[in-house]
């Protein structure tokens, strides 16, 4: 039993440090476009895109706990076979969205199928990775890209995919995509959804960097490849799913709004680093980056929608800001003198 005790405590000890990062999503563009809602009075959408982002969040808070001890480590270790099954019964319950759902569950006033609901995310993110036929390194099986920077943007994209940005993008642009096809999104609803899309997706542009680590950030330092296409390496992943999640909305205003969202993030991603975490929203810089990012991503996205030639433009400040700031690389690095994440 002392064993079985010793694993817990470091296990409720890697629980409690994963925990540490879920405050990441109040400085999410998301979050941020949330409070300017409330700040106008408007809680409806403030409790909208608040549910969006739980919603999200509930699957990587769904994590096994016991999935911190790798499998080979584990199956070494000289525990009784009634230990293994004592730390296997307990384990989850180390793990705080186990306790919600008991008392979901013992809550009188919430309906079966919420509970229902509930139980099924929980299980997606608890037990799914832990199934015998789950896919094992499928981020090394990605596709290729021609020219020389292939590695670079395999790299990038495995890193976009493991940040719920993406995912809530794909949540929305997944919905937009159901609602047309069912013929309940009328035409007029294509630029918000676009926008709304391009909302979850926005924070990653200010943040491009923040997944390599300070080691990451030395290693681009001596590449012997220019700095801006060390940011078009990483501008590639970003412009790819943009246009991809809105093609079923508006993808000329989707992708007017991912050349802004780059043009302003890069100041964010070059001068002002900030460490970002696995599998949770991405933190932008500053409040006021956020705000002034979002205002300019909407504003460009609505001009395009209302006469395409305006995406010129945006290519033309995007290129700019691209060939600038890699002037930025090229010269003294990336400032890592800023807030960390």
């Amino acid at each position: 039993m002392a064993r079985v005790l010793t694993i817990l405590g470091a296990l409720a000890t890697a629980v409690r440090r994963g925990l540490e990062s879920v405050g990441s999503f109040a400085g999410n563009n998301l979050f941020v476009v949330s409070v300017v809602f409330l700040f106008f009075k408007d809680p409806g959408m403030f409790a909208a895109l608040n549910l969006i982002i739980g919603l999200v969040l509930f699957i990587p808070l769904s994590a096994d706990p016991l999935r911190a001890i790798p499998a080979e480590r584990l199956a070494i270790w000289p525990l009784a076979k009634g230990e293994r099954r004592l730390l296997r019964i307990l384990s989850p319950w180390l793990n705080p969205v186990t306790w919600l759902l008991a008392a979901l569950a013992l809550w009188k006033n919430v309906s079966l199928g919420l509970c229902a609901l509930a139980a099924a995310i929980f299980a997606i993110g608890f037990v799914a990775p832990s199934l015998p036929g789950a896919p094992k390194g499928m981020w090394r099986r990605l596709p290729h890209f021609p020219g020389p920077l292939d590695q670079l943007i395999r790299k990038n994209l495995r890193e976009t995919l493991s940040t719920l940005d993406f995912y809530t993008a794909l949540v929305l642009g997944a919905a937009g995509l159901a609602w047309r096809a069912a013929g309940l999104l009328p035409p007029e609803a294509f630029l918000p959804m676009t926008i709304a899309v391009m909302l979850a997706l926005s924070t990653c542009a200010q943040t491009l960097f923040g997944l390599d680590g300070e080691g990451g950030l030395t290693r681009y330092r001596l590449l012997p490849i220019p700095g801006w296409q060390l940011l078009a390496a990483k501008d590639a992943v970003f412009l790819l799913a943009a246009l991809l999640l809105t093609l079923p909305l508006a993808p000329l205003s989707g992708l007017a709004a991912a050349l802004a969202a780059l043009g302003m993030g890069h100041h964010g991603s070059v001068n002002r680093y900030r460490r970002q975490t696995r599998w949770r929203f991405s933190t932008g810089t500053s409040f006021g980056s956020s705000i002034f990012q979002v205002a300019v991503m909407a504003a460009m996205a609505a001009s395009v929608h209302a006469h395409p030639l305006m995406l010129a433009p945006s290519v033309v400040a995007y290129a700019w800001s691209t060939w600038w700031f890699g002037r930025a690389l090229d010269g003294t690095g990336i400032a890592g003198g800023a807030a960390t994440g």
